[in-house]
């Protein structure tokens, strides 16, 4: 009894965890475009025709859309033509084989390959083209009609519903993939996490030697290694924070601060950054040496200088032409952390992204340190001659005992 009771529990798929606000946005968003579509679809068409004005698999559809948005079986593309496909390939098949068994195997065969051929696998347009063939008289008597309506309209509306209603609610849809990140530097090397470790060709070798359809995208699945990596980290290295590491006697600049006194400041203090604060909404940006250099602002002596294109490219961006004051300059996006921060995720953004410095802010948005690639180095290093000497301590004891 016992032994049959593990058996079925392991008969139950092990579903990633979910909150009861993420099922209840889920249940919402298949209600809303199920009853859009239906609606939408009698009012275009009427109810007069003999075709159905929804069909079966648009509920299928309907779960991968706003339960799985982020599932490659749920993009755009996969909707749109996977239910095409199939939707042909088994109005097809209904008209040129006579025994609707045999055309229903086939509709349903020939659609699964096609859609792998074209990229487009969507499950639910399994049960379109098996609707194609078995779907009645009036289904027959439509032909090819029927992948317009009710296939094409269903799968449109559907979908657009989707596209609003999961970026309303925080989703991201359709879910493209990332870009490979670029060498900050501009050279043809990799960035810095992609040079050791498991990197995404890695993942790729996995996958394709596990040879099967995962409803799950290499980009999710390498950016969930890579958060478990940093769990992982945290762990070993005793969680160190940013308020543990950061300077906290921070050189800044107001945005009205002239650049010859933000210059002079960066050199007093041998430093490469200021970050750019007001009273009133604590930090609204930074200035570098690199917005210097990229300005052309300062020559060799010290003294203000500008090219022509500089100001050209000032004034279509809304700034002045000749620059004077730090807010002419400055880097306005500027990524910032909070004290209680893990180090460890400030590794990507200062290593891949090439970021040299992360101002630390309070809940306020004021700057309360600033940590560089070296404290980020130091700590590390630190970290590892501390878990060195643990380690050492625990050996030595073992040879006395």
């Amino acid at each position: 009894m016992f032994k049959a009771v593990t058996f079925l529990k392991r008969l139950v798929p092990a579903i990633a965890p979910v909150s009861p606000i993420e099922r209840f946005r889920s249940s919402v968003g298949a209600l809303i475009g199920i009853l859009l579509t239906g609606f939408v679809s009698t009012m275009t068409l009427g109810s007069s025709i003999s075709l159905p004005l929804l069909i079966a698999p648009m509920g299928a559809s309907a779960v991968l859309l706003f339960a799985a948005p982020a599932s490659p079986l749920a993009q755009p593309w996969s909707i749109l033509g996977g239910n095409t496909v199939a939707a042909v390939i088994g109005v097809t098949c209904a008209l040129f084989i006579g025994d609707p068994i045999i055309a229903a195997a086939l509709a349903v065969a020939l659609a699964i390959a096609t859609m792998m051929l074209l990229g487009c696998l969507h499950p639910p347009s399994g049960a379109v083209a098996l609707t194609a063939v078995l779907g009645g008289p009036a289904v027959h008597e439509a032909g090819y009609w029927f992948v317009l309506t009710p296939v094409g309209i269903n799968s449109a509306l559907l979908l657009a519903v989707a596209l609003l209603f999961n970026n309303a609610t925080g989703r991201r849809y359709p879910h493209l993939a990332p870009a490979a990140p670029a060498n900050p530097h501009r050279t043809a090397d990799p960035v810095p996490t992609q040079r050791i470790g498991v990197v995404p060709d890695d993942l790729q070798a996995v996958l394709a030697q596990y040879d099967e359809v995962l409803d799950v995208s290499p980009d999710v699945l390498d950016e969930f290694l890579h958060q478990a990596q940093i769990r992982a980290y945290n762990r070993r290295s005793g969680e160190i924070t940013c308020s543990q590491v950061m300077s906290r006697d921070v050189a800044t600049v107001s945005p009205q601060d002239s650049l010859r006194d933000a210059w002079a400041l960066l050199l007093a203090h041998r430093i490469k950054a200021l970050p750019v604060v007001t009273d009133a909404d604590g930090l609204v940006g930074i200035i570098t040496q690199t917005d210097f250099m990229q300005h052309s602002v300062l020559g060799s002596n010290g003294s203000l200088r500008f090219g022509f294109g500089d100001k050209v490219r000032l004034v279509l961006g809304g700034r002045p032409a000749k620059p004077h004051v730090v807010a002419d300059i400055m880097t306005r996006r500027v990524q910032s952390a909070l004290p209680e921060t893990l180090i460890a995720k400030l590794v990507p953004p200062m290593t891949d992204m090439g970021l040299h410095h992360m101002p630390v802010v309070d809940e306020s948005n004021h700057v309360v340190g600033i940590i560089t690639q070296s404290d980020l180095i130091a700590a590390l290093f630190q970290r590892g001659l501390d878990r060195s000497s643990a380690s050492a301590d625990e050996q030595r004891q073992a040879n006395v005992a």
